[in-house]
């Protein structure tokens, strides 16, 4: 019996070392993806927030906009005449905008059909308004009349997730950036297949509210980073003290 308790203490030590290891190797690859992550996030900020600085050109003809994607040309700033469809507006919910860090929910993005001279009609987010201005007839000082120079960014519809509510057409209200399903529901026509996020001309009364994008993406990154090597450390030294202390306690 006396024989057999070393080789389950030399037993027990290495598993117990094998399995710091393991943790300590998981933590700091855990922190290694975090900085690529960083590194990523970076780079994305960066390539957006020279898109939304770049001078306005004019809006891609009607030609082209099959050929258009929207890993290159979202966000690219454009400028041209267009005439609103009165009268008719679609209300997407928003809780707030990450690229629109002058906003915040509760409130409306309100949609409208624009248009442009050659008779094509393109769909523009003409603003935000807040929860209470959400029907038209409160803020009838801000319906456009005519033809206006828009000056926005061009985007693509949202991509439906399993957590985004069910759009409700009958109340004028979606929960989703899709103008084609607008455009179906409140029979339109034929629109563009981007949108575009209006920055101006601002509407008389202030609403709905235009307003440049900005990068302000989250990138908590390098503080995930730090969270997983500070674990690391702390296991680390967790198991010297262990350790110190076992070989103490084996040589009483």
């Amino acid at each position: 019996m006396s024989m057999a308790r070393p080789k389950r203490r030399r037993g027990g030590s290495f598993l117990f070392a094998l399995f710091t290891l393991a943790a300590i190797g998981v933590l700091i690859a855990l922190g290694n993806w975090q900085l690529e992550r960083k590194e990523w996030k970076d780079g994305l900020i960066a390539a957006l927030d020279a898109k939304l600085s770049a001078k306005a050109t004019d809006l891609p003809p009607r030609e082209r906009w099959q050929r258009l994607d929207a890993a290159t040309d979202e966000f690219r700033r454009v400028a041209f005449p267009a005439e609103f469809l009165r009268g008719q507006e679609a209300l997407v919910y928003s809780s707030g905008s990450s690229l629109r860090p002058d906003v915040s929910g509760p409130g409306y993005f309100v949609f409208a059909p624009a248009r442009l001279i050659g008779g094509s009609l393109v769909v523009v987010n003409r603003g935000f308004v807040p929860e209470g201005k959400q029907n038209a007839d409160t803020r009838r000082e801000g319906e456009p009349s005519g033809v206006v120079e828009i000056v926005g960014v061009m985007r693509w519809p949202e991509q439906r997730t399993q957590f985004t509510p069910k759009d409700e057409p009958e109340k004028n209200l979606w929960f989703n950036r899709d103008p084609a399903a607008m455009a179906a529901a409140k029979n339109w026509g034929t629109i563009a297949p981007f949108y575009i996020d209006m920055e101006g001309p601002p509407a008389r009364g202030g609403l709905p509210k235009v307003g440049p994008l900005k990068a302000s993406l989250p990138n908590n990154h390098l503080q995930y980073a730090v969270t997983w090597y500070g674990l690391g450390l702390v296991i680390f030294v967790a198991a010297l003290f262990f350790w110190r202390a076992r070989r103490r306690g084996a040589g009483s």
